[in-house]
């Protein structure tokens, strides 16, 4: 039994540190979506940009965004996915949400803090990853700056979609374009970055690339380079397990513990 997935990347401009305005922006763009496409990808911190104002702008898990993802979800019928600014036990965190039309959620902390950029002196680091299941797919969403560490992200033949969410600046462009296909290629997975575009508060600019990579190392569509866009894609799992089959590279993969 064929097993596609149809895949819907936001790509925009994000108003900065404007909650409301950004969940009215994508509320409405979700009404230009195809009606088959089940897993919607959002940037990083869609709802403020990259803000290091945590105590100005971090929600709880009950507050408006969580509500809206809930709704948002319900009512398009899709998995919706992307990061925002989350207060808990009196700590920040960068965390990712994958919502289910159902209501049922799953969340990762971000693990890597962008140091240049502050992160770590802001928001505490997650400890755990988390892998998601839609269909018979295995979905592994991490955030931006975890792209650059691979044993991180690596597969143990235990996800078929990487996913990353971003605010990646346009000055490292070419890294974030050579490292989602270092990512597909050494985890034998498809692999969807999805950036954002705009000049944020910050006045770092953003030229989006958000793209999906096959488990070849193909880049199987990319975004116009800093234009709003959304990218709809259908992959196959048929295709990924039979090229895993043909060219089995995890039986020879080397075991790790992360400690």
């Amino acid at each position: 039994m064929s097993e596609n997935l149809n895949v819907s990347c936001i790509q925009t401009d994000l108003v900065w540190e404007n909650t409301d305005q950004n969940l009215k922006e994508f509320t409405a763009k979700f009404d230009l979506l195809p009606s088959d496409s089940e897993l919607v990808i959002l940037p990083e911190m869609y709802t403020t940009g990259f803000s290091m104002n945590p105590e100005k702008l971090a929600e709880k898990m009950n507050g408006k965004s969580f509500i809206w993802m809930k709704e948002q979800s319900a009512r398009i019928e899709k998995i919706i996915v992307g990061s925002l600014i989350i207060k808990e036990d009196n700590k920040y965190f960068n965390r990712l949400i994958a919502m289910f039309p159902n209501g049922e959620y799953f969340t990762y902390d971000k693990r890597h803090l962008f140091r240049m950029g502050k992160e770590h002196e802001h928001y505490s680091r997650g400890e755990s990853k988390i892998i998601f299941k839609h269909k018979s797919w295995r979905i592994c969403p991490l955030v931006c700056y975890d792209l650059r560490f691979p044993v991180w992200s690596r597969n143990k033949n235990n996800y078929d979609l990487l996913i990353y969410v971003a605010n990646w600046p346009d000055s490292r462009r070419e890294v974030w374009k050579s490292l989602l296909v270092a990512r597909a290629l050494e985890n034998q997975a498809y692999v969807i970055g999805v950036n954002r575009v705009g000049e944020d508060g910050e006045s770092l600019s953003y030229a989006g690339d958000t793209m999906i990579i096959s488990p070849k190392g193909k880049i199987l569509r990319n975004t116009n380079e800093y234009q709003s866009e959304i990218m709809n894609v259908e992959i196959s799992l048929d295709e990924l397990n039979q090229f895993r089959e043909k060219f089995p590279v995890m039986l020879d993969a080397d075991d790790f513990k992360i400690l």
